[in-house]
């Protein structure tokens, strides 16, 4: 029997009870169904939403994490900076005072006192020059080498056959390096 032909079939009470009950429970397994359809999307949606913002706060922290690393390189290397060069003033104000030295030696001394001075004072100067040499401090090398105006100051140029053109022929002031930076730049001749 088909459902057109129950309808027209007559029914008792109890049968369309049962009907109503079935069609009920029916609709509600649906509206259950449909329920269980929503929350389940709304824990899915809530799910998403928390791991991308797990995702958002494992980015943002190893962002944090590289900044620190990079203030603590950054840092480290400042103080090794600061370390390497924290005499260079020193230095800079030494440095008209080995020239002095330097000039002084260079005075031939004709008596016997005058001898015993000098000698005290070269005594003095290997000291000193000795110390500076411990803290870094470097003579530039000029006369033979090729003109460097990273090192080398020209404060003339002359004609010369005995070198090769932009070579130094003359230094007329020592120049200093500390370690690797030039603390004054030596004076020179250059050759045409």
């Amino acid at each position: 029997m088909d459902r057109a032909e129950q309808e027209l079939e007559p029914q008792t009470k109890e049968d369309v009870v049962e009907e109503v009950e079935n069609d009920n429970d029916t609709q509600q397994g649906d509206d259950l169904k449909d329920e269980e359809d929503v929350n389940l999307s709304e824990e899915e949606l809530r799910i998403q939403d928390l791991e991308t913002q797990v995702k958002d706060l494992n980015d943002r922290l190893l962002r944090v994490q590289a900044d620190y690393d990079n203030f603590r390189r950054r840092t480290r290397q400042e103080k090794e900076a600061a370390a390497k060069y924290r005499s260079q003033s020193l230095l800079e104000e030494l440095i008209p005072a080995i020239d002095n030295f330097d000039r002084a030696l260079g005075v031939n001394a004709e008596s016997d006192e005058a001898k015993s001075i000098q000698q005290g004072m070269e005594m003095v100067y290997r000291q000193l020059t000795e110390a500076l040499k411990n803290e870094g401090l470097e003579v530039i090398e000029a006369v033979g080498q090729d003109f460097d105006p990273h090192y080398h100051q020209a404060v003339m140029q002359v004609e010369s056959e005995d070198y090769q053109p932009n070579v130094v022929v003359e230094e007329l002031q020592k120049g200093y390096k500390l370690k690797d930076r030039v603390i004054r730049p030596s004076m020179v001749k250059v050759s045409q």
